[in-house]
C-alpha cells in the first residue's frame, strides 16, 4: 500500500487549521459536518470555539456532536439533548457556530459493519445523514480507557449515538446505559470495536471526509473528563490527512520521539490501555495505513 500523506506544523495557531486544510488541497463540499469534541461540563483542556473558528468558516460546516453514554454518576452532564444544549452554550458553541446534536432526535441511523471483528453494526444520530462530507477535527491527548483519543476515536465514540456508545463500550452487548458499563468486556476487543465503529462512518462519508488532529493541551484525560488532569507536555503540532490511521499513528510517533519531560507520564496512560491497538485494528480493517510521508508544511 501506497504511504499516506500526512501533513504537519509545529505552528499552533489557529490559522495553521486553514494552511493545513489548503496544504491538503482536498475541497469538503456540499453541507458539511465539523465532528469535534465540544468537552465535557468542567473540562478545561478542550479546543476552544476561537480557536476552530477559522477552519469551520473556511468549509462553511455546522459544528456536530452526539450525546454521551454516562450518567451523573460519572460527571457526565451531556447524556441528553436539554443537558447537552447547555453545555454547549456554556462553552461558547452556540453564539459562534451553526450546532446540531446528530442523535437529537431518534431513531438511530444503523451503519453495517460486514467486516467488523468485533460489531456487526453501529448507531449513529440519523441526522448525520444531512451531510455530504465530514472534517473530524480532534483534540489528540491521553484518555482513561482508549490510552489515547485522535480520529480513530472521534470517529467512533465520537460520531456514535448514545446507544452506539453503549453498544461499542460493551462490545455489543447492550445499546443501553441502564446496563451496558456492567457487561464484563475484554479490553482489547473494546478497541477492536473502536475501530470497527470508525470504519463504519469512515465507509459512509467515502473520500469525502478529512483529518485534523492538534496535539496541544496534551492531557492524559479526554475532554469527556468533567476533572481532567491538566497537560503534561508542552504543545507539539497541527496534522492534517485524509488517511485517520496515518493520522493517529504519526502523532503517536511524534510523542514518542519528543524530549519533553511530561512525556513518560503521557506514553504510560497510551501504553497501560494498550492504545495502539486500536490503530491496529483498524488498519487491519483496511481502512487506512501506518506507513505514512510527514510532509512539514513550515519547510516548503
Amino acid at each position: 500500500m501506497e504511504k499516506s500523506k500526512v501533513y504537519f506544523t509545529r505552528n499552533t495557531g489557529r490559522d495553521s487549521l486553514v494552511r493545513l486544510y489548503k496544504a491538503l488541497g482536498k475541497e469538503l463540499k456540499g453541507n458539511v459536518a465539523v465532528k469535534l469534541h465540544t468537552g465535557e461540563a468542567g473540562n478545561q483542556n478542550f479546543l476552544r470555539p476561537e480557536f476552530v473558528k477559522p477552519i469551520v468558516d473556511e468549509v462553511n460546516g455546522t459544528v456536530v456532536e452526539c450525546n454521551t453514554a454516562y450518567g451523573h454518576d460519572m460527571g457526565g452532564h451531556r447524556f441528553n439533548t436539554l443537558e447537552h444544549e447547555k453545555v454547549l452554550r456554556d462553552h461558547g458553541w452556540t453564539e459562534n457556530f451553526d450546532v446540531e446534536i446528530l442523535d437529537a432526535g431518534g431513531p438511530d441511523k444503523v451503519l453495517e459493519i460486514p467486516n467488523g471483528k468485533i460489531i456487526k453494526k453501529n448507531f449513529v444520530g440519523k441526522d448525520i445523514e444531512k451531510y455530504n462530507s465530514m472534517l473530524v477535527l480532534s483534540h489528540f491527548k491521553g484518555h482513561p480507557m482508549g490510552g489515547f483519543g485522535g480520529a480513530l476515536k472521534q470517529l467512533s465514540i465520537g460520531c456514535a449515538s448514545t446507544a452506539g456508545k453503549c453498544w461499542i463500550h460493551s462490545t455489543g452487548q447492550s445499546d443501553s446505559m441502564k446496563d451496558c458499563w456492567e457487561k464484563e468486556v475484554n479490553h482489547d476487543e473494546f478497541l477492536e470495536a473502536m475501530a470497527d465503529a470508525a470504519e463504519s462512518v469512515n465507509t459512509f462519508f467515502k473520500d469525502s471526509i478529512v483529518y485534523i488532529n492538534c496535539l496541544v493541551n496534551l492531557s492524559v484525560d479526554c475532554d469527556c473528563c468533567h476533572v481532567a488532569e491538566d497537560p503534561c507536555m508542552k504543545d507539539i503540532g497541527i496534522m492534517i490527512s485524509t488517511d485517520p490511521v496515518a493520522i493517529d499513528q504519526a502523532c503517536l510517533d511524534m510523542v514518542y520521539s519528543s524530549d519533553d519531560p511530561g512525556r513518560d507520564h503521557f506514553l504510560e496512560r497510551v501504553e497501560s490501555r494498550h492504545g495502539v491497538h486500536t490503530v491496529e485494528a483498524a488498519a487491519a480493517l483496511g481502512f487506512g495505513n501506518r506507513e505514512y510521508e510527514l510532509i512539514d508544511i513550515d519547510e516548503k
